[in-house]
């Protein structure tokens, strides 16, 4: 009798999975194009500074589908000190904050904070922003 190969999943390439790090990398790639159109961009070199704030904002809004980001701040508030250390961010929470929010935004398809137009304006799919769907 031949030798069967066992039909098994592929080995995640990481915890979440590769569809998870896929999506992840995507938004890495348009918060890097995008970050210094942000109102709390200090300048085009700080991105690095502000990544673990938008994969925290990525990551929240995925394990918290179904609640709003008023419901779902004070949770996420609370678990930014312990990411930060995983992290290795010197950022406060009061810093990131506006990041953390715009990325939970476009994850979730919530309103964008653009303090520069003065009220939060609905995503526009058209201009780029896409939704991530499971």
């Amino acid at each position: 009798m031949a030798d069967r190969e066992q039909s098994q999943p592929p080995a995640p390439d990481d915890e979440l999975g590769v569809d998870w790090k896929a999506a992840w990398e995507t938004e890495d790639n348009y918060w890097e194009e995008n970050f210094s159109s942000r109102p709390y961009a200090l300048g085009p070199d700080y991105y690095d500074r502000f990544r673990p704030a938008y994969r925290y904002g990525f990551e929240s809004a995925r394990h918290n589908l179904g609640r709003s980001w008023d419901d779902a701040e004070p949770d996420i508030r609370e678990g930014w000190d312990r990411y930060r250390d995983e992290s290795g961010s010197p950022s406060a929470w009061d810093e990131i904050k506006a990041a953390v929010r715009d990325a939970w935004d476009r994850v979730t398809g919530g309103k964008v904070a653009d303090e520069q137009a003065g009220e939060a304006q609905p995503a526009d799919p058209e201009a780029g922003e896409t939704r991530i769907r499971e």
